[in-house]
């Protein structure tokens, strides 16, 4: 049963307990995921077959393939074909496409609105104009989970952004199964959401394959996307040849609930709904309202029963608590400093509160905005810092997917204005080649050939006035 506690009576042990949490920390995942990519780095296509072909690749229940029967995949076998999407089409049914249909169309115009305009400049003082340009990454890869289910949103969540943000190639990677065949709902999320192609790879082999380059892909700019240990420990290997995304650890979500026993039951299922995913999940509830508290523990443990997967539950209520606080402040200021994944703030008027809070991945206002709707239809982007991260880091968007260039230019009274400011912190910190380059601006320079030319030009005649 998930424990009552009163806040000002909790021990400094029990709430550091609680709220430190991180990042998952998996040497045996890290270790073997580097052996993979050395192997895949020196023989790319041997090692991916190898990965298809060796015992257990799939799992413990997995068909065993042998390579020594003279079967050998090539490259077009990885790729999910046209023929393969309308399959997998067929077998989804038009009226859950049409449910991914809306969901991505929450989310494209959620991610459209970040947009902003791709080129900005400002005259920052007279004759000196200065500016950015935002420009897409050249291509990504989308690593898509499918071992043991099948995680269309993360497809959808992942792709959207990168194509809204206009980047031109999109490789959506996605285990197989022991049949070698994609899942259908990864296959059609991943062609709706716009994957330039689809690939039936999974585990440090995919990630591997788009940093160095296998079966003729190109290497990419960055990784995103969410799988188990060993794909993040791959990640995390791969993160000093590409950008990722940040990894991902155990969800998570905090509650912040005013009064109200009519919001109980759905409030336990909130927290039964974070704690699900993995017995490392967590789940807290802060409320100033004792009666609140019980009912909604009441309400768990009736629950658990009926859970399909209550022993993971069973173990991720060791991670979690329903705090009681002296007020709702007090509730908000703990939320604050918990910085949650998930921060539901349920209260009559929610908005009135939304600017107190500092530290969140996403925020979900009101009794009727659970982080379900976020996880697949809202529009907002459910790839969130976890473990605290929300601190310092945003969620998923647009602008993981582009790269903003600055540019600055100067007219000669701009640089005859800014010299002296420029040669003298140059010259402050050593460096008179820096000052030099600018006072070799301040000379007029009647022909620009002579900067370029190998040999002096004799210039002839009167020297030219500036």
């Amino acid at each position: 049963m998930i424990p009552v506690e009163k806040l000002n009576k909790m021990s400094l042990e029990r709430k550091t307990e609680l709220f430190s949490r991180g990042q998952a920390n998996f040497p045996d995942a890290m270790k073997e995921a580097q052996a993979i990519l050395d192997r895949l780095k020196a023989d790319p296509e041997k090692e991916l077959n190898f990965q298809y072909f060796a015992p257990l690749a799939f799992g413990s229940s997995s068909k065993e393939l042998d390579a020594r029967n003279g079967v050998c995949l090539t490259a077009d076998d990885f790729f999910v074909t046209p023929k393969e999407i309308m399959k997998a089409q067929a077998l989804v049914g038009a009226n859950l496409i049409r449910s991914l249909e809306k969901a991505a169309a929450n989310i494209r115009k959620f991610h459209e609105a970040q947009l902003g305009h791709p080129i900005w400049m400002t005259e920052s003082q007279p004759g000196l104009l200065t500016g950015r340009l935002r420009q897409p990454l050249k291509n990504v890869g989308v690593y898509i989970p499918g071992g043991e289910a099948s995680y269309p949103s993360s497809a959808l969540m992942n792709i959207i952004p990168a194509r809204v943000a206009g980047v031109p190639e999109i490789l959506a990677v996605t285990p197989p199964d022991e049949h070698f065949k994609a899942r259908p709902l990864n296959v059609v999320a991943a062609h709706l959401a716009g994957a330039t192609h689809i690939l039936k790879l999974g585990g440090p082999w995919a990630i591997g394959a788009l940093t160095y380059g296998s079966l003729g892909l190109p290497t990419v700019d960055k990784i995103v996307g969410p799988g188990n240990a060993f794909v993040t420990a791959a990640k995390i290997l791969v993160s000093q040849e590409i950008g990722i995304d940040s990894p991902a650890g155990p969800s998570e979500v905090f509650i912040v609930a005013e009064t109200g026993l009519e919001w109980a039951n759905a409030l336990a299922w909130d927290l039964l709904a974070q704690l699900e995913h993995d017995p490392r999940a967590a789940a807290i509830l802060a409320t100033p309202d004792l009666t609140l508290a019980k009912a909604v523990a009441a309400s768990v443990k009736n629950a658990l029963t009926d859970l399909s997967r209550a022993e993971i539950v069973k173990e991720s209520i060791k991670n979690s608590s329903i705090i009681v606080t002296k007020d709702l402040d007090e509730a908000i200021d703990l939320a604050n400093e918990y910085a949650p994944e998930h921060l539901q703030l349920v209260a009559p008027e929610p908005f009135n509160y939304l600017t107190r809070i500092q530290n969140a991945g996403s925020v979900f206002l009101g009794p009727n905005s659970p982080v379900a709707f976020g996880d697949y239809v809202s529009g907002p982007n459910h790839v969130l810092p976890t473990g605290g991260a929300a601190r310092t880091y945003s969620g998923l968007s647009v602008d993981d997917f582009v790269k903003n260039i600055t540019f600055q230019s100067l007219t000669q009274s701009a640089l005859q204005a800014l010299a002296p400011v420029a040669m003298n912190i140059a010259e402050a910190e050593g460096l008179t080649a820096h000052a030099a380059a600018v006072a070799q601006r301040l000379t007029p320079i009647d022909n620009l050939a002579c900067l370029t030319a190998e040999k002096p030009i004799k210039k002839k005649g009167k020297p030219s006035q500036t």
